[in-house]
C-alpha cells in the first residue's frame, strides 16, 4: 500500500511517531508535513497550504490511503484536492483532541471564553473519516463523552446521531514508540539518594505546582533525594519552576533541555523515581519513556495512566489524592534499597515499541482500503 500520512505540526511526538511509522510500516508512507508551530493556525491553515503542496508535487502519485493527524482539517484538504483524492479512503490518528484539551491559563482564548473552532474542525474531520484511531483507551472514552455536551451547546440541528456514527468507526492504537533505542544506555548509579525524574514539558497541564510543592515538603521533611529536571521550556513557563531551582539547588543534578537526545536518554537511565502530577495527558509518552529505563512510576490514578500499569500493581503505582502522592514518594525513597533490586517496569510498557506495533497498524489500516 501507498500510504499518505498529513501532519501539520511535525515537531516533537508528532514527528517521532510519524517517521516511526514510515519506518517501521511494511507499507509505503509518504509524509506531507509543515512545521510544529502555531498550532492554531496550523489547525485553520494547514490544510490549505498541504492542500497546495500536494496538487504541485503529489498527484501523479496513487494513493491507497490517507491517513492525517488531529491537527489537520481533514474536509478542507479533501474538498481542495478532490479531483485526485475523492475515492481515497481516509483515517485519522488523534494524539489529542480540542474537545477535551484543557488551554493555559495565559491563553487568551480562555479569557473570552473557550473558542470552540478548534475543537468542531476535529468534530467534523472525525465525520469525514473512514476511521478514527485513538492512542489510549481514556482518550477515545473522554472524546466520544464529551460529544454530546460539545453538541448540545449550539441552538439547533445538533446532530446527536453523528456520534454513534463516530464511536462506530473508532478504535484504539496505543501510540508507536521507539523505546528500543534507549536499551544502549544502562543504569549508572552516582548517588546515595534515590533520583526523582521530572520530564515533561514546562506547561500547566503537567501540573509542575503539585510536583514540586510536594518536593519542597520532602525537603522540609530532612527526606534524602536528588532530583533531575529535563524538558522543553516556554516563555510563559509557569514561575514554580524557578523557585524550584533555587529551593531545590542542593538536590539538583540536571536543570534544564537535555540538548540532545542521547543526553536526555542519559538523564532518564540516570533516574530512579518518576512522580507524575499531570492534569492532562492523553497518552503520556514521556512517561513511558521514563518507564522503559526502569524508573519507578507514581502516577494518578485518572487519565490514561492505569493502561500503563498491570492491574494487580495499580495499588503499588497510582495514587488518588495530593496526601497520598506525597506518602507514596516518601515510602518509596525509605524503601528503596529493598525496591530497587526488583524493578522491572521496563516490561509494562515495552509493548509500545514500534517492533510490537507496526503490524497492528498496518493490519488496521489495510482494513479500511479493503472495505
Amino acid at each position: 500500500m501507498k500510504i499518505l500520512l498529513l501532519e501539520p505540526f511535525f515537531t516533537g511526538s508528532h514527528q517521532q511517531w510519524a517517521q516511526g511509522y514510515q519506518k517501521h510500516s511494511a507499507h509505503h508512507a509518504e509524509i506531507l508535513s509543515l512545521p510544529g508551530r502555531h498550532w492554531k493556525w496550523r489547525m485553520h491553515g494547514g490544510a490549505v497550504t498541504l492542500a497546495d503542496i500536494f496538487l504541485e508535487k503529489y498527484t501523479h502519485i496513487k494513493f491507497d490511503l490517507i491517513f492525517a493527524t488531529d491537527m489537520l482539517d481533514l474536509n478542507t484538504f479533501l474538498a481542495l484536492t478532490r479531483k485526485y483524492t475523492s475515492q481515497i479512503p481516509t483515517a485519522i490518528y488523534f494524539h489529542e483532541n480540542q474537545l477535551t484539551y484543557p488551554w493555559s491559563p495565559t491563553d487568551q482564548d480562555v479569557k473570552k471564553g473557550r473558542d470552540n473552532h478548534y475543537a468542531f474542525i476535529n468534530y467534523t474531520s472525525a465525520l469525514t473519516a473512514d476511521a478514527l484511531f485513538f492512542n489510549s483507551n481514556y482518550h477515545q472514552q473522554s472524546f466520544l463523552n464529551e460529544l454530546p455536551d460539545f453538541l448540545n451547546q449550539f441552538p439547533d440541528f445538533k446532530n446527536l446521531e453523528n456520534i454513534d456514527l463516530i464511536k462506530n468507526k473508532s478504535r484504539v492504537l496505543h501510540l508507536g514508540m521507539d523505546l528500543k533505542r534507549f536499551d544502549d544506555f544502562v543504569k549508572i548509579k552516582k548517588e546515595q539518594e534515590p533520583i526523582l525524574l521530572w520530564n515533561h514539558r514546562w506547561e500547566y497541564d503537567k501540573n509542575p505546582d503539585l510536583f514540586f510543592k510536594t518536593l519542597f515538603r520532602l525537603k522540609k521533611e530532612a527526606i534524602p533525594f536528588k532530583i533531575i529536571v529535563v524538558g522543553e521550556s516556554y516563555k510563559k513557563s509557569p514561575p514554580i519552576f524557578q523557585k524550584a531551582k533555587e529551593i531545590l539547588k542542593d538536590q539538583i543534578i540536571h536543570f534544564g533541555y537535555a540538548e540532545s537526545w542521547e543526553k536526555y536518554a542519559q538523564l532518564l537511565s540516570q533516574a530512579d523515581i518518576l512522580p507524575v502530577s499531570s492534569n492532562q495527558d492523553f497518552f503520556g509518552g514521556s512517561v513511558v519513556e521514563a518507564m522503559y529505563c526502569d524508573c519507578f512510576p507514581i502516577l494518578p490514578n485518572r487519565l490514561a495512566y492505569p493502561e500503563h500499569i498491570p492491574t494487580s500493581l495499580h495499588a503499588t503505582h497510582l495514587y488518588s489524592t495530593t496526601d497520598d502522592f506525597f506518602i507514596k514518594i516518601k515510602n518509596t525513597i525509605a524503601n528503596w534499597s529493598e525496591i530497587k533490586t526488583v524493578k522491572t517496569y521496563q516490561n509494562f510498557v515495552a509493548q509500545y515499541d514500534w517492533s510490537n506495533l507496526a503490524t497492528d497498524y498496518d493490519n488496521a489500516l489495510e482494513k479500511i482500503c479493503q472495505h
